[in-house]
């Protein structure tokens, strides 16, 4: 298939955009991000991918001034499933900014620009689960195989210092799970451990009956990287045995290009149907204050390639 001349790769595409995640419908392409002052959640779309840089970004939510949802408004993703538009999302409490937990949206219409969202709460965990959002909770994505939905999470457990892992569970409805979460990962290696021992931000492509779930590791500064699991659309993608983890990172800081901290990333397709990927990226390699809330991670695109094994390379040549 023919390249799209217009997009450019590697570098910043959406300035001061930091989690971002694209997703494709009805020949629309949708926008969100982490906002820099962490206050509200907005939308853009285009008819193009190229055309999201330069598209009106409007407001569809703003966070409340006290209780839950009151601080850090972190890590929108926007979903189509169950028949509505939701988005998910990860919010502290003013009382408490660390208190950090998964909250959902509805869309009380088909356009998700203009139509009325409702807040359905906390995502709710499955009946017999009396451990899941507990504790601090972000960075939730959701993927469909064989007809069912599964959301991915990142939770923090305390053992010495805290620890964040990616759990899985089957999806009963847009806003609440139908089984007891999985641990599917947790920080076993160095370079998942700088700063603080970190699994965070999943996201998923499938390919040639493979699911791919990439999730970025370590602190957010220039340690930032992404690793990544594999398993067969076949297996029980609940059962942690049918995930394989790489040893290594799948993409890290390139010094020469003055890429640092690469991570948070999602999936989507260019106009041609090649696949892409949406991640953010700094530029500098110095950081002025606390990486948090600094505000220049800028969201990149990075042409994605397979092997010849059917695997995902991610590089930073064109």
């Amino acid at each position: 298939m023919a390249e799209n001349k217009e997009l450019k790769y590697n570098e910043p595409w959406i300035l001061q955009r930091a989690d971002p995640f694209v997703c494709k419908k009805d020949g629309w392409y949708y926008f969100t991000a982490s906002i820099p002052s962490y206050d509200c959640i907005a939308l853009r779309r285009s008819k193009t991918l190229d055309g999201l840089k330069d598209a009106e970004e409007v407001v569809v939510w703003k966070k409340h001034e006290s209780g839950i949802m009151s601080k850090h408004i972190w890590a929108p993703e926007l979903h189509y499933l169950f028949g509505k538009w939701y988005i998910y999302f990860a919010a502290g409490e003013a009382e408490n900014i660390w208190n950090i937990r998964p909250y959902v949206l509805e869309c009380q219409g088909d356009d998700p620009i203009n139509d009325e969202w409702i807040e359905r709460g906390k995502m709710q965990r499955a009946d017999d689960d009396i451990f899941s959002f507990e504790a601090f909770s972000l960075d939730a994505t959701i993927f469909e195989n064989k007809g069912k939905y599964y959301y991915v999470w990142a939770e923090k457990v305390s053992v010495g210092p805290q620890i964040s892992n990616l759990y899985i569970a089957e999806m009963e409805s847009g806003y609440k799970l139908k089984t007891v979460q999985v641990l599917l990962t947790t920080p076993d290696y160095d370079w998942e451990r700088h700063g603080f021992w970190v699994n965070e931000g999943p996201a998923v492509i499938k390919h040639d009956g493979k699911i791919f779930l990439t999730y970025s590791a370590s602190d957010t500064g220039v340690n930032y990287c992404m690793g990544m699991l594999t398993a067969d659309e076949n297996s029980d993608v609940l059962d942690p045995l049918s995930w394989k983890k790489e040893r290594y990172p799948v993409l890290k800081t390139n010094e020469e290009l003055e890429i640092y901290g690469p991570g948070h990333n999602s999936f989507t397709v260019d106009e041609d149907g090649n696949d892409v990927m949406v991640y953010h990226a700094r530029k500098e390699a110095e950081i002025e204050g606390d990486p948090l809330y600094n505000p220049n991670r800028h969201a990149m695109l990075m042409k994605l390639r397979w092997n010849e094994d059917g695997r995902p390379v991610f590089s930073y040549k064109d």
